[in-house]
């Protein structure tokens, strides 16, 4: 009898570690200054986040958010953002990634460069232009709705203006709504690269850095 007991008590304990575990992610966070957070560790707000994350349909917490975490509130606000800015902007997926590059090589930010570089890649953006890109000349052979993107963002981060004739290019190319969508990329990943670039997050074991500093 004592020991059907022991054994339905044992069976029970491992059911209910179990269910912990379910309900318990495992996140892999990383950092660098910011050190890595542990979910059981985090407050109300900041599992609210990561809920709010997870529910995306992101793959992992790979990128800001470790940092983001460190203010909850304006963290699940921008992952709000960026879940909009990465998926589901009025862009073309191959030319909403050659944005988010396009920012990212303008901050030098490696794992922005790391990660994005394989999306561009799967969306169908060529490896020459986007090896141009990384030695900051203008990619060759671009497609017209690739140079209205390319334009575009350069002259706007690089000049903090838009001349008449690149608006109108790219209104022609993507209409209004594209345009500030393509301007609302730009707006995050510089959110994202500042992040990155304060917290010297670490690109993945075995990985190295792609990008070589700005002239």
């Amino acid at each position: 009898m004592h020991l059907r007991l022991l054994y339905v008590s044992v069976i029970g304990l491992a059911g209910v570690v179990v269910a912990l575990a379910a309900t318990t992610p495992v996140l892999h966070l990383r950092g660098d200054r910011f050190k890595p957070l542990i979910y059981d560790q985090m407050t109300p707000e900041q599992k609210t986040m990561v809920d709010h994350i997870m529910a995306t349909g992101r793959p992992s917490l790979d990128g800001p958010f470790n940092v983001l975490l460190r203010s909850p509130e304006m963290g699940d606000l921008a992952q709000q953002f960026g879940a909009y800015t990465r998926f589901h902007t009025s862009l073309p997926h191959k030319l909403n990634e050659f944005v988010i590059l396009i920012t990212g090589r303008y901050w030098n930010a490696q794992f922005e460069w790391y990660a994005h570089k394989k999306y561009a890649l799967e969306a169908g953006l060529s490896q020459s232009t986007i090896d141009a890109l990384a030695a900051e000349t203008r990619p060759p052979s671009m497609q017209p709705d690739e140079e209205a993107v390319y334009n575009f963002c350069t002259e706007l981060l690089n000049t903090k203006q838009v001349s008449d004739a690149t608006f109108k290019a790219a209104v022609d190319k993507f209409g209004e709504r594209g345009v500030v969508d393509m301007i609302g990329v730009i707006g995050y990943y510089h959110l994202v690269s500042m992040l990155l670039n304060v917290d010297r997050y670490p690109l993945p074991e075995g990985a190295t850095p792609e990008l070589k500093p700005l002239n």
